[in-house]
């Protein structure tokens, strides 16, 4: 009977050995599972931040890339015009753009304006208030021999003065001529043959026109011209 007892109690103590193990597995396996969940979790926290990292970062790298975009080439709008050359010739070049020419012929009828308040006030110094004719000789207001000769003298400077002033407006004139034609600054000099003497051969460069409205020649064709 104590031989049944005996085993009895082994087989108790080893079906609760075997309990507790298993207990102890099932207590493992459940740590493993929450660390293994936890992990899951933190690795899913650290892509869900790393995500929104990315895209707070994102519009400065898309404001970036707008400053760095660079503008469109403009497009060259000279057009073609028919020139005639001094040998007779006619010849087809690529002149100045409307714009172009709508700015030129600005600065030109400015100069023109100007020139005209000068030759008026020219007019004035030449005439007579009272008898409203031109002073000659013979003015009254000149009776000393020393007068009479600074007089003529004025008077002639005055009468220069009024010629060249008269000349360069008839350049002004010709200058809008050409205007309407679209030849305006083409060097005349450089239409048979391009002498390539300025960056803009055939035509003349526009810091020149501006300076020179009248001009038909750049500056280099023209001390060229003068060493002849």
């Amino acid at each position: 009977m104590a031989k049944k007892s005996d085993k009895k109690t082994s087989t108790t103590t080893k079906k609760k050995t075997v309990k507790k193990s298993s207990d102890t597995k099932t207590k493992k396996t459940v740590a493993a599972k929450k660390s293994t969940a936890g992990k899951k979790t933190a690795s899913k926290k650290t892509t869900a931040a790393k995500t929104t990292a990315k895209k707070t970062a994102a519009p400065k790298t898309s404001t970036s890339r707008k400053k760095v975009v660079k503008a469109p080439k403009r497009k060259n709008t000279n057009r073609e015009v028919e020139v005639i050359s001094p040998t007779k010739k006619v010849r087809k070049i690529k002149g100045y753009s409307k714009k172009d020419l709508a700015m030129f012929k600005k600065v030109i009828l400015e100069k023109r304006t100007e020139i005209l308040d000068q030759l008026q006030n020219l007019r004035d110094q030449m005439m007579d208030p009272t008898t409203g004719q031109y002073v000659n000789e013979n003015s009254p207001y000149s009776l000393h021999m020393a007068e009479q000769g600074t007089d003529a003298q004025e008077r002639e400077k005055l009468y220069l003065w009024a010629q060249r002033e008269t000349k360069f407006l008839g350049y002004l004139d010709d200058a809008l001529q050409r205007i309407e034609k679209g030849t305006y600054g083409i060097c005349i000099e450089c239409i048979d043959e391009p002498k390539h003497l300025c960056p803009t051969c055939p035509l003349i460069p526009k810091e020149r026109l501006l300076a020179v409205p009248h001009t038909q020649h750049c500056v280099q064709v023209k001390q060229l011209m003068q060493k002849r």
